[in-house]
């Protein structure tokens, strides 16, 4: 269970010295750090469960996405996720695994994201559809629908499989509010090949 410090605190109001108490716990594996003022008491927890609460808003998106829903090979071990309006890109490496966070914009942050409840813990993950967008977003713009192709299945490896269960009509409403060439290249692609 993730808990805060002042949650901790506010639970030991009996203790003259709750930092000693909640030092105490750190050391004998009652409770295990994530980062400064955010603690877990399961060491065994996946990370992914914990993204969203190290820094938000966020859901996960990128690489982390590509590689859960099967669109890469690779397997991923970091955490990648989206934020909005933070300017600057975060890392957060901690006991559960290394954290990235990055902006979207605004506008298109709240598509194309689910909500998924596992074992009491809640995260929000893209859509294998906005994930791909997302990625896409971050890299150079491509020129035609051939580099298109190429950064696709060569640069990222996105398997071919994978990239055809694709929604196209999702694609096409992230497309009309994302404003990035690559976006709009993969709209004109997947309208063409289904």
């Amino acid at each position: 269970m993730i808990i805060t410090n002042d949650i901790i605190k506010n639970n030991l109001a009996n203790y003259s010295n709750k930092n000693n108490k909640i030092s105490r716990d750190l050391k004998n594996g009652k409770l295990f750090k994530i980062i400064k003022g955010l603690y877990e008491t399961n060491p065994n927890i996946p990370g992914y469960l914990l993204a969203s609460s190290i820094y938000g808003p966020s859901y996960l998106s990128f690489e982390f996405a590509l590689y859960y829903y099967g669109l890469i090979p690779e397997k991923v071990v970091s955490y990648t996720s989206a934020t909005f309006d933070k300017k600057k890109k975060k890392r957060y490496d901690t006991t559960f695994g290394t954290f990235f966070y990055r902006d979207v914009p605004k506008k298109v942050y709240s598509i194309g994201i689910k909500l998924i409840e596992e074992n009491g813990y809640s995260y929000q993950i893209a859509t294998p559809e906005k994930a791909l967008c997302d990625k896409l977003y971050t890299l150079s713009p491509v020129k035609n629908i051939s580099e298109l192709v190429n950064l696709l299945f060569n640069d990222l490896r996105i398997d071919v499989d994978a990239f055809k269960k694709l929604n196209v009509k999702d694609i096409e409403e992230i497309s009309k509010i994302y404003h990035s060439t690559n976006v709009k290249m993969l709209c004109k692609y997947v309208r063409r090949i289904k």
